[in-house]
Parts: C-alpha cells; sequence; structure tokens
C-alpha cells in the first residue's frame, strides 16, 4: 500500500524500512536497472535483486508470460500515478480556498463600511499573533521603518535573528530604516556584528543613554507597543493621530542620539563622572530602583550597581540617601550632558 511522505513522494512502507529512499531520489542502481528495462523491453528477476526499489515503486511488473522476466512501466503511466494525488489534493485545496472566501465574504463587506477609528487600536495577544501582525506590516513597508530597540530580558541571538529576517528583505528593497538603541549597545559584540550586515546609508543607527520601551513605526502608518513588560501582549496602531505623536516621540529621541559610528559618548567630566553616571544620577534622584535603573539604561543590574558605586565614591557619599543628597547638592544635574548628541550629529 502507498504512503504519501512530506516532500509528497510515494513510497511503500516496505522500501522505508529495507532500501529507504523515495521514488524523486531514486537509487543509482535503479536508474540504470529501470533505462535498461526501458531499453531492451524487459529485464529479468535476478538483475534487479540489488533495487528492490523499482518493484516497490511498481516501476516493474511481472511478464505475464515468463515469471522470470519484468516488464517496465511506461513513464508516462508511471508519472500520471504519481501526480493524480497531488492534483488532487491541490484541488481540494482551491475548493476549501474558495469556501473560506465565501463565508468571509460578507464580513468583509461589513468591514468596509465602518469608519477607521473602529480599528485604529488593535490588541495583539501572544509572540505569534505579535510578529504575524509585524512581519504583514514590515512585508508591506515601502518608505521608512522607525524602531526604538531597548535591551531585554531576552536571548540577543533570538531578537537580532528576528530583526535580521525583517530588516533584510526591507532594506534590499530600498525601504530607509533608523533605529535607535542604548549607548550599551555600543559594547555588545552581536549587536554590532548585526550592524556590520547593513553598509547601506538607508540604514541608520544612533544611541542614546536611556530608553523607555520597544517602538516599530512603519511608514508613518502603522505603529506597534508593547503593553506587558513581558512583552507578549502588544498594541498595533494605526489611528493617524497616535502614530504621528510617537513619529514625533521618536524624531525627539533620534535629534538626542549619537552615530553609532561617531565613537563612545562616554567621556569623564574633570570631576571623574561619566556621562552614563550623570545618566543614573537623575534616575536615582527620581526614585528608581537599581533594575528599573538598569532595564532603561540598558545594561545589567551588576553594571549599573558598579556605576552607582563609582558615582558614590567619587562624591564622597558613605549611604544610598546620602548619595541623593549630594548628588542634589552638586549640582550636577543642572550641567548639560548632551553635547555628544543633538545637532551636533546631523
Amino acid at each position: 500500500m502507498f504512503r504519501t511522505l512530506g516532500g509528497g513522494d510515494l513510497v511503500t512502507n516496505g522500501t522505508k524500512a529495507t532500501h529507504p529512499h523515495t521514488v524523486t531520489e531514486l537509487c543509482e542502481e535503479g536508474n540504470r536497472l529501470y533505462a535498461n528495462a526501458l531499453r531492451t523491453g524487459r529485464i529479468s528477476r535476478g538483475e534487479v535483486e540489488p533495487a528492490p526499489c523499482l518493484m516497490e515503486f511498481a516501476l516493474l511488473h511481472p511478464d505475464p508470460d515468463d515469471a522470470n522476466w519484468l516488464l517496465p512501466l511506461p513513464p508516462s503511466v508511471a508519472l500520471a500515478q504519481r501526480l493524480n494525488p497531488i492534483e488532487r489534493e491541490i484541488t481540494e485545496q482551491r475548493r476549501l480556498s474558495i469556501s473560506l472566501a465565501e463565508v468571509f465574504e460578507p464580513f468583509m463587506a461589513l468591514s468596509a463600511q465602518e469608519t477607521a477609528p473602529a480599528h485604529s487600536i488593535t490588541v495583539l495577544e501572544g509572540l505569534d499573533r505579535i510578529n504575524a501582525a509585524l512581519d504583514l506590516a514590515t512585508s508591506q513597508c515601502q518608505t521608512e521603518m522607525l524602531t526604538v530597540q531597548p535591551s531585554g530580558h531576552r536571548s540577543p541571538e533570538n531578537r537580532l535573528l528576528e530583526a535580521l529576517e525583517r530588516d533584510k528583505p526591507m532594506a534590499e528593497r530600498g525601504v530607509r530604516i533608523r533605529t535607535l538603541y542604548q549607548h550599551t549597545a555600543r559594547y555588545s559584540p552581536d549587536r554590532l556584528a548585526y550592524v556590520d550586515q547593513f553598509a547601506d546609508g538607508k540604514v541608520e543607527y544612533r544611541t542614546i543613554d536611556e530608553l523607555v520601551e520597544r517602538l516599530i513605526i512603519c511608514d508613518e502608518t502603522v505603529a506597534f507597543i508593547p503593553i506587558r513588560d513581558d512583552r507578549q501582549v502588544a498594541l498595533e496602531l494605526r489611528h493617524p493621530g497616535l502614530v504621528r505623536y510617537l513619529v514625533k516621540v521618536f524624531e525627539f529621541m533620534w535629534g538626542r542620539a549619537v552615530p553609532l559610528s561617531a565613537g563612545t559618548p562616554y567621556e569623564t567630566d574633570p570631576d571623574g563622572i561619566t556621562d552614563i553616571q550623570h545618566s543614573i544620577a537623575k534616575l536615582l534622584i527620581e526614585g528608581h530602583v537599581d533594575e528599573a535603573i538598569a532595564r532603561r539604561l540598558g545594561m545589567n543590574v551588576r553594571t549599573c550597581r558598579a556605576h552607582i558605586a563609582k558615582l558614590a565614591t567619587a562624591l564622597g557619599s558613605g549611604s544610598r540617601a546620602q548619595l541623593g543628597f549630594l548628588i542634589a547638592q552638586s549640582g550636577m544635574l543642572n550641567q548639560d550632558h548632551s553635547t555628544h548628541g543633538g545637532d551636533s550629529h546631523p
């Protein structure tokens, strides 16, 4: 009895177990013997013993006049036998697609009558649905994609692989891509290796000290934002006003960010305090805990605490409470530490 494998090839259970290959990968001996049988009109049973697949695939059948000989099945007949079930399956799939279209046609008509605001915000639950919506939006993106990519808890390799699968086709068809990372991305070999794959000037990367959440905008018509810390739920936004607002937020951050090619933005002031430590100081004064500060600046908690310790040493602080007081008293947060971004980097 024939059965169908994943690639659509028909084989028999016996052949799969004893002479394992599909009909589309006929073995060398089978090819030679079948060709000989077609040329001569028949072949002896003893000759085909090295290639039992010929009998299993019914490419040979017994000669009714002499049991010691086998006759070849014409290749046109063998091909038709294997194509028929495939064509039947294609026909069935077409019939199913027509039925589905008929079922949803009245709903499509209703959808077209509704106003745009009813569809301006869509809740996407689960990574599969989120990724499907992102894949559709990026495949339809024609002009520009804006992205904000903070460091997250997921494996960097997985995140970068997903990004590569979406960004590469867009870049190849001429879509401009602008991406914002935290400054800490400059010290990630995986991130830098990813960026190196995009040498085209239409793909630009900048970094900034602090990012709040992920943001993706395609052609200024659709935006995606997460609404849960585990990123299992996201919003797809198509309201023109909301999308325009998010574009302005992106442009505000972009203007204050540093091109990735411009070198490190972490310079040390005469007081011995780096730019990143100024950013940490600002968040400390606002009351954020170490974990929140680390997340917003794109670093791990251990690195964040090391910077806090250096900041405390530079200001002569002996406690967390005293550190906050000394930060405020020093006036360091009144100084301008954005000279590495903004208009100085077009």
